[in-house]
């Protein structure tokens, strides 16, 4: 054991070295968990290696530490957003080509860098299961085309999974912009340059629509001038590009770079890259569908659930018995926590007096000045209610596979601390979790095999929406549920918009005065058996749209915590942490903001009129 403890701090050691020499950043301060890898600002984090691991997934492991430091030391993340496209496979194919030109730029420095960034990729292709594809739309377009610039550049071929997404749409690409392909290596210190020719990728593939829907001839005109762009087309893709979204799949994890929409704005002296003029930046509804074409292949396999339903009574027992030794080593985090958020609400709900009164209670305090002089009048006291609203509060957790590890044990942790204050305090609770029944879809899928697999056809895994505790349901009856969330086969894929409605669905016909919905979660909405037959954004945007409904329609209050993934850029009131660790003082901090009554008007005030 203590020989796995010594490997384990040598590859930190190793790792953290190499990416501060790579990206040329000192300061770039590097972090190690069992949660998703990100890279935010001057933080990153790198999963640490499993005891089991093989040299090609180690290999893969230092492939993302690799590209963390590229994107650090070759990438400005505003730019990159000032330039790229709105939507749609557009958005995916820029993405690539700036992942190839940081591959390529890897690879022209260090053979080492290029042997672990190839192996990266294909892991990232045996994880979405690209060796098995057998139809072209399970080949995104986007990726092809990344691949194929990295194979030109670099001089070698994808990984098998790589090459069978290839084979299906080589051809195609290399007929509309074979000749854009020939001397790349030359551009790829140079992002300016490099996403120029993306664009001109992007209008010979015949996809300038996704640039936006005002002017996509002005982009046709742009990508016949070979040497320079038109006045025009600057200011149509300036006003048309979206820094909304992250990174597609091939930089899962990531989260876009500290500097926001607002700083761009002031820096250009212009609109911003949505469209939407400075004055609009608190609101960042343009970024969301207002309607929304999703839907489900199939319902009828999915299901809603009690815990205690998926598990044995002795299983149940014995998992709460793991959780429960969890919290105990925590007892003092645990304590203070509780006892932050106590004093909070029990302030707002007891009772309080009136002073100065002509009758009433006599107020005792008052004696001392009596006695010494005689003819000081008496006062008195009386007491009164404080003004407290009846309240529900609902945890929506995200149960996904990459919560698996210290993430979902936190989150069991600060579920169970948050459940027993707030009943403590007589506020209503309910814990929810979202997953999938099974990975790469389940029964919905075999029923659209079976049915020839029509095209476009929405989601195709079966949602488990599980309930560790209902709002009247008292602790005592499930405080055992909890530990079905220490179950890591329970944790599968993430459809995000569908539980958010779910849960917001549960809130919103109860009959209390006020209705919390706390999400929290680690990444956008992710199932590989959706995505390879929808636009690859497809989960994300009704997620955005569920966002928009409840925060814009809806009466109930929504907040986000994300662990490792910002979703500052979904939801209107939300916070980021950096760490599960964090995820405690993120979840009482929002609550206890909630519940100030001065904090919620504030931000009341800045909901727009429906």
């Amino acid at each position: 054991m203590p020989h796995l403890e010594d490997a384990t701090e040598l590859f930190k050691q190793a790792t953290t070295a190499t990416m501060r020499a790579i990206s040329g950043n000192d300061e770039l301060n590097v972090s190690f968990g069992r949660g998703k890898p990100y890279l935010q600002g001057n933080q990153a984090r790198i999963s640490l290696p499993d005891s089991g691991l093989t040299e090609a997934q180690l290999a893969a492991l230092r492939g993302t530490a690799d590209r963390f430091s590229l994107r650090t030391r070759f990438h400005d993340e505003a730019f990159h957003n000032g330039r790229r496209p709105y939507s749609g496979v557009a958005q995916e194919v820029f993405d690539w080509v700036e992942e190839a030109r940081l591959a390529s730029i890897g690879s022209y420095l260090m053979k080492g860098v290029q042997n672990n960034l190839q192996a990266q990729l294909n892991q990232h292709c045996v994880n979405h299961g690209y060796d098995r594809i057998e139809h072209q739309d399970q080949a995104p377009l986007g990726e092809a085309v990344g691949m194929l610039i990295r194979e030109k550049i670099i001089g070698e071929p994808p990984p098998p999974g790589g090459q069978k997404v290839l084979e299906f749409w080589r051809d195609h690409i290399e007929e509309r912009i074979g000749d854009k392909l020939d001397d790349l290596d030359a551009s790829i210190f140079d992002q300016e340059e490099f996403s120029t020719i993306s664009r001109r990728i992007i209008s010979d593939l015949g996809l300038t629509d996704d640039w936006g829907e005002q002017n996509s001839d002005a982009e046709s005109e742009e990508a016949q001038e070979e040497d320079s762009e038109s006045e025009a087309g600057d200011e149509t893709s300036d006003q048309e590009m979206s820094a909304d979204g992250d990174m597609t799949d091939a930089i899962e994890g990531e989260v876009p770079a500290d500097m926001d929409a607002m700083d761009m704005a002031e820096a250009e002296g212009d609109e911003d890259e949505a469209g939407a003029p400075p004055d609009m930046l608190s609101d960042k509804n343009w970024l969301r569908p207002k309607e929304s074409q999703y839907k489900a292949f199939s319902e009828a396999f999915d299901e809603v659930v009690f815990a205690d339903e998926l598990c044995e009574p002795v299983e149940l027992e014995r998992l709460r018995g793991v959780l429960d030794k969890h919290l105990q080593s925590s007892q003092i985090i645990i304590s203070k926590l509780a006892n932050r958020l106590q004093r909070k609400l029990m302030a707002q709900q007891n009772r309080t007096w009136e002073f100065d009164l002509e009758e009433g209670t006599l107020d005792c305090s008052r004696l001392p000045s009596v006695i010494m002089d005689p003819f000081s009048p008496l006062a008195f006291k009386q007491e009164k209610n404080m003004k407290f609203r009846d309240t529900v509060v609902s945890l929506l957790i995200d149960s996904s596979g990459s919560m698996r590890g210290r993430s979902i044990t936190i989150a069991a942790m600060c579920a169970d601390i948050l459940g027993r204050t707030l009943e403590r305090c007589t506020v209503k609770v309910e814990i929810l979790g979202f997953t999938t029944r099974a990975w790469r879809g389940g029964q919905a899928r075999e029923l659209w095999l079976q049915q020839g697999k029509p095209a476009q056809p929405g989601r195709l895994n079966d949602l488990r929406h599980i309930i560790y505790k209902a709002a009247d349901m008292p602790w005592r009856r499930c405080r055992r549920n909890l530990g079905l969330m220490m179950r890591e086969e329970l944790l599968k894929e993430n459809i995000d918009g569908e539980a958010l409605l779910w849960a917001h669905n549960r809130m919103a016909g109860r009959q209390e005065d006020r209705k919390i919905l706390m999400v929290i979660s680690d990444g956008l909405p992710v199932d590989n058996s959706t995505l390879l037959v929808n636009p690859s954004n497809y989960l994300e945007q009704h997620l955005k749209f569920a966002i928009d409904r409840i925060e814009n329609h809806s009466k109930v209050e929504l907040v986000a915590i994300g662990i490792g993934h910002d979703v500052t850029h979904h939801y209107r009131r939300a916070v980021t942490i950096t760490d599960a660790e964090q995820l405690g003082d993120a979840m009482t901090e929002q609550l206890v903001d909630l519940f100030d009554e001065e904090s919620n008007q504030n931000l009341k005030s800045l909901r727009p009129v429906a």
